[in-house]
């Protein structure tokens, strides 16, 4: 079901001495009204499904409301405006009537010049986020195939088989692209060797993805990672940018299902987002895996906040 957005949730600091330059984002944001002018839109994704039956930990359906928590107080320099979209909410093991669910939603905001920006919940956010993406260009690009480009900051491949899970989205959506005769375009940037099998990997090279190990991404380096990064994009139109909060280190990221051993340093992770950014070609931005049963002082929302504010720009 879909959830509509409740600003009552939007509470934070008010700076009313400082003038009207002192707006925070809980100010700022307002429930998306039919016909709204584009903008941002934030949609949460309420699912603990993908992760169970991906043997996580349970905690992501709570990921949304942190995420607009941590959000709230955020200074504002925006000058486009950003709605709430709301939540879908994802009810027991109901995983694959969400994921269709969040399609629709997505599609619809896309219909509308928003730019979605999507928080999950676990990381099978990410097909049904694509799969509202592919509808919307199905339609604006007629007969020709759209290139499109899946960008994965993140620990894990996530091509696994089996059914539907947070470990399988970027299998699924190359199922679709497979189906509808589009090219598969996938990069996944911070892989955790101990994370994936050998299986996983030839299950990439077989697609044609391309990854880079978190080893490979140190800060030192970060001018080959992006120039990685830049010819990727230089192939594609149009871009999906998804960030599993995993991919940094435990110690900057605790909240999450899977916490990194190693991890990518947060400045790189911000830096590629930033590259993502100015290419022009984002047309869907996500954040996944907030779990705030494991994030008490509230540490992982507070990054989350910052690369959505990112994605936002």
């Amino acid at each position: 079901m879909h959830r509509p957005a409740d600003l009552a949730s939007w509470t934070g600091r008010t700076d009313i001495e400082e003038g009207p330059r002192a707006i925070r984002w809980h100010q700022a944001i307002r429930a998306l009204p039919e016909g709204a002018a584009p903008g941002l839109a934030l949609l949460g994704f309420a699912c603990d499904a993908g992760v169970t039956r991906n043997h996580g930990r349970p905690g992501a359906a709570e990921g949304p409301a942190a995420l607009r928590r941590a959000l709230a107080s955020l200074a504002w320099r925006r000058t486009a405006p950003a709605w709430d979209a709301g939540d879908v909410l994802v009810e027991g093991d109901a995983l694959e009537e969400g994921q269709r669910e969040l399609a629709a939603a997505v599609t619809r905001l896309l219909d509308a010049g928003h730019r979605p920006v999507v928080v999950g919940g676990g990381h099978e956010v990410a097909a049904g986020s694509f799969a509202g993406l592919a509808d919307h260009l199905a339609r604006t690009a007629g007969t020709r195939a759209p290139v499109i480009g899946v960008v994965n900051l993140d620990a894990h491949l996530d091509l696994r088989a089996g059914p539907a899970s947070s470990g399988t989205p970027f299998r699924q959506i190359a199922e679709g692209c497979a189906a509808r005769r589009w090219p598969f375009r996938y990069l996944c940037l911070g892989v955790d060797e101990g994370s994936n099998t050998e299986a996983l990997f030839d299950t990439a090279r077989r697609l044609g993805a391309g990854w880079r190990r978190d080893r490979a991404m140190a800060p030192a380096r970060l001018d080959e990672v992006a120039a990685e990064l830049g010819a990727f994009l230089a192939t594609v139109e149009r871009v999906h940018l998804t960030i599993d909060l995993d991919v940094l280190p435990a110690a900057v990221a605790p909240g999450v299902s899977a916490p990194a051993p190693r991890g990518v340093a947060l400045e790189v992770i911000e830096a590629l987002v930033d590259t993502v950014v100015a290419s022009g070609k984002l047309a869907l931005g996500e954040v996944a895996e907030l779990n705030p049963r494991f994030d008490p002082d509230g540490r992982t929302a507070r990054v989350a906040a910052r690369l959505v504010e990112q994605l936002g720009r």
